[in-house]
């Protein structure tokens, strides 16, 4: 079975089996962490955007890092939640739904299937997945992680971004401010996977400069001003119940 003829259901399916791989190789942020409770507050209205079925979940690591794919998986590392306020780490899920929405998350995996030496390994539409071993979902997991897309295929997604902030009625003025945050990590070890990125990826500065030229036009630029970032979970304050001292 040649990459040609693999479907995009086909390609869902081992998105779906390459994120559970890749969930079961991660400390996935519980319900009452800090980081789930902020990213569904943030998020969880849009888990249907542009008619989309995303399902998202918080890594709990140091990299500043998203990702989505095939299947409307989306992850978020809590590295990158710990730089951007909620307006920016919108900014970037919405740049992330872009590649979903623009089938390129459905065109990598494609890719990844291909070079995986998995051609063959799936004979029919009702065997998807079902032969492809726990090795080679591997494979597939880390290939949709070290995925490049095209300069155009970000550039696109950039271009979703703005108008998803717009939209929604965001400020766009996060998209640039975003983009700016990562031109400054660029050079920093604690963005290694933004670094080897950018080979394939747009210069951020420039990406900055587009959405801000773009809000300019739109008559909605502004100073962008960092929010307060909180990834703590509540603090729930149980009260004692109170005895009443029986009388002498």
């Amino acid at each position: 079975m040649s990459s040609f003829t693999f479907s995009n259901d086909d390609a869902a399916a081992l998105s779906k089996e390459a994120v559970k791989k890749m969930d079961s190789l991660n400390v996935v942020a519980g319900p009452k962490d800090g980081y789930t409770i902020r990213l569904n507050k943030v998020f969880g209205k849009h888990a249907t955007e542009n008619g989309l079925t995303l399902n998202y979940k918080v890594y709990l690591s140091k990299d500043v890092n998203a990702f989505a794919t095939a299947d409307g998986s989306i992850r978020v590392f809590s590295g990158l939640m710990d730089i951007m306020d909620d307006n920016q780490l919108l900014a970037v899920i919405g740049h992330e739904i872009g590649h979903v929405a623009n089938q390129d998350s459905t065109d990598a995996i494609k890719s990844a299937y291909r070079k995986s030496a998995l051609i063959g390994v799936v004979s029919s539409s009702s065997e998807k997945a079902t032969k492809i071993t726990d090795g080679q979902i591997g494979q597939i997991a880390s290939a949709i992680i070290d995925s490049k897309y095209s300069r155009k295929q970000e550039s696109e997604a950039d271009v979703f971004s703005y108008d998803f902030m717009k939209k929604n009625g965001y400020d766009v003025n996060a998209v640039a401010s975003a983009f700016a945050t990562l031109a400054q990590l660029s050079g920093n070890a604690k963005a290694d996977f933004f670094s080897k990125m950018l080979s394939s990826h747009p210069d951020p500065n420039n990406r900055a400069e587009t959405a801000k030229n773009r809000a300019i036009a739109d008559g909605l630029h502004k100073a962008y001003v960092q929010k307060p970032i909180n990834n703590k979970a509540p603090v729930t304050v149980t009260k004692k119940p109170v005895t009443k001292k029986k009388k002498k």
